[in-house]
């Protein structure tokens, strides 16, 4: 239970207010559910004519007698003045309102807590999507994309179903146990003694039937991650699968998974379904024990039980048996669903690898060069990726990089805007060690075209000023004129308002490509990244995304990752990778009278 109040210390404080209000209510229904109960005795009594006329009331004091008392001084005055038929409807009307109030008192306690429950539930999803837009780029390396989405869907839905739909129970029964047995206690504190010598005993023995349970069900939940992991790979796979004839290979592989997790929740089942009929089984054995002990002491007269005390006693331990399965069966809920928190705190609580510093230097703008001092650079303590990288790149400068694949290009650029940090060395803007920027300050210089041009499912307008907080239509349409975009996008359905589908999916390469260069257009930063914009295109659509990068490129710093040669040409200065270093710079003209490694690849390419 340790686990899950540090869970509700995490999540529910915000929500106090509701909680205290929840365990007020069930007070207060624990209290009126037991009134309910009692008034069976002095019913029977009136019933079999045992009841003992009070004529007086004594001096108050808070002990079984006196309380009895009063009630009989106030029924003996209804049957004297009505009679015993009359009294019959008055007991009977408490009893009426007790439940009333009872019930009322319920519904109010559940009422505060389902805001609590789906309040908190929220809260852990905007913390999932948070915290995974804060981690760095390394971590989703080494995580599975499916796995993820997992954690972020099916462990929080368990999170839900198991947790947070048990706070009812968990609030609620408790209270109507210790209430109960305060009342059972005086009753008779002989019998209600004994009541707490057994229960303690059910209680292990029904923990002994949970246990596992939480290791079950985190196989379960990992399962399941894989299982959805696969379906994205195949997703995003479907065209390689299909043109390979793969699908039977497919079908089994994901058979495999299937089975698995059907094999693990059969064992996770088959344990949580003995929870029912163990605590019912259990129960049965109390309630005979009770019987036999409580019914000794009434026919031997010891103790202060009377026959009518005796049967309400017992309905009173009734009321205790409901809540106590509801425990049992919350316990076995809680502990699920603790496996799948586990999973959830594995992303809540990763540690980040690149940090912000705490108080960071503020740069408004570009002026000078952008500087790489002996930068090295390992993935995961593994090979080496960059080895004592030294270059400075100019303000307005275009620097191309060109090398095979592999050589370091991507790397290179990738920890300008820190999406990996260095080893060894530092990269300045300015003189300013980008470390000592925060993230937003650092990005907000920077802009990216990729490859493969990064969409979202949304209108193009929206594609085009993602991330530019303030933009005019006017703005974007310049931005789409610049990148050579806006023929095909009033060509489109809904002109700036179509939505592109998928990544982009209903676009062609080329039209995705300038997308994203209109998007680059409008942030409108200094410093622009291209890796290998043109690569993926056809003739024609390169033509018109060269234009537009050369566009794009007028009076700003540009780093231009290329493996065509003729698009660099005019580059200010030409590096060239080979195995993580820098093994030649200069002018296209100066490269090529080196007769090395450049001149290789160019003669190569026009060959």
């Amino acid at each position: 239970m340790n686990d899950l109040i540090a869970i509700l210390k995490r999540f529910a404080l915000p929500y106090k207010f509701k909680v205290t209000k929840s365990i007020v209510f069930n007070i207060l229904h624990a209290i009126f559910g037991g009134l309910a109960v009692l008034m069976l005795a002095p019913i029977l009594e009136i019933i079999f004519n045992n009841q003992n006329d009070i004529t007086e009331l004594k001096a108050f004091a808070f002990n079984k007698e006196t309380i009895t008392d009063i009630f009989n001084y106030y029924v003996t005055c209804v049957k004297y003045t009505y009679g015993a038929s009359s009294t019959l409807i008055f007991v009977g009307a408490v009893a009426v309102i007790a439940t009333a109030l009872k019930t009322g008192f319920s519904y109010l306690a559940s009422y505060e807590l389902i805001y609590v429950r789906n309040g908190v539930v929220r809260d852990i999803r905007r913390k999932i999507y948070a915290k995974i837009l804060s981690l760095p780029i390394p971590f989703f390396s080494e995580e599975r994309k499916g796995d993820i989405i997992s954690r972020m869907t099916g462990d929080v839905q368990e999170v839900e179903a198991s947790v947070m739909s048990s706070l009812e129970m968990l609030f609620q029964s408790p209270i109507i146990i210790i209430v109960n047995l305060s009342i059972m206690l005086l009753m008779s504190w002989q019998l209600t003694l004994f009541v707490f010598i057994l229960l303690p005993i059910m209680g292990l023995l029904i923990g002994r039937v949970g246990k596992n349970l939480k290791r079950h069900s985190w196989e379960g939940q990992t399962k399941m991650g894989e299982i959805l992991a696969l379906m994205e790979e195949t997703l995003s796979g479907l065209r390689i699968i299909k043109a390979f004839n793969a699908e039977n290979k497919m079908k089994q592989r994901f058979s495999d998974e299937n089975e698995q997790y059907r094999r693990i929740q059969n064992r996770l089942m088959r344990r949580r379904s003995l929870a029912h009929p163990v605590s019912e089984f259990l129960g049965t054995i109390i309630i005979v024990i009770i019987l036999w002990f409580g019914g000794t002491l009434v026919i031997n007269g010891e103790g202060s039980l009377t026959a009518e005390d005796f049967l309400s006693y017992i309905a009173l331990f009734y009321l205790i048996l409901n809540p106590a399965k509801n425990l049992t069966n919350a316990y076995y809920s809680v502990l699920k669903g603790l496996a799948a928190m586990e999973r959830v705190d594995m992303i809540l609580l990763a540690e980040s690898s690149i940090k912000e510093v705490e108080n960071p230097k503020i740069v408004n703008q570009f002026t000078e060069a952008i500087t790489y001092k002996n930068v090295n650079f390992w993935y995961n303590d593994s090979k080496q990726i960059l080895k004592d990288i030294n270059l400075t790149i100019q303000k307005g400068k275009t620097v191309a990089l060109v090398g095979q694949s592999g050589s370091g290009k991507s790397t290179f650029v990738d920890l300008l805007p820190r999406f990996y940090d260095i080893q060894q060395g530092e990269i300045t803007v300015d003189g300013t060690d980008i470390r000592e920027l925060s993230f937003f300050n650092l990005r907000e210089f920077i802009g990216n075209v990729n490859q493969d041009p990064i969409l979202f499912n949304d209108t193009i307008y929206n594609n085009i000023t993602f991330g530019v907080e303030e933009s005019s239509r006017e703005d974007v349409v310049n931005a789409a004129l610049i990148a050579n975009a806006h023929d095909f996008i009033m060509q489109s359905e809904n002109g700036y308002e179509t939505i592109i589908g998928d990544r982009g999916g209903k676009l062609s390469g080329g039209q995705r490509q300038r997308l994203s260069i209109a998007r680059a257009v409008l942030k409108n930063p200094p410093i622009m990244i291209l890796d290998e914009a043109t690569s993926a295109l056809d003739t024609e659509s390169e033509k018109l995304v060269q234009e537009a990068l050369d566009n794009l490129m007028k009076n700003r710093t540009s780093i231009v990752i290329a493996h065509r040669l003729s698009t660099i040409k005019n580059a200010d200065m030409i590096c060239v990778f080979h195995e993580g270093e820098i093994v030649e710079n200069g002018t296209h003209d100066e490269l090529l009278k080196m007769n090395g490694v450049y001149t290789r690849l160019y003669n190569m390419q026009n060959f």
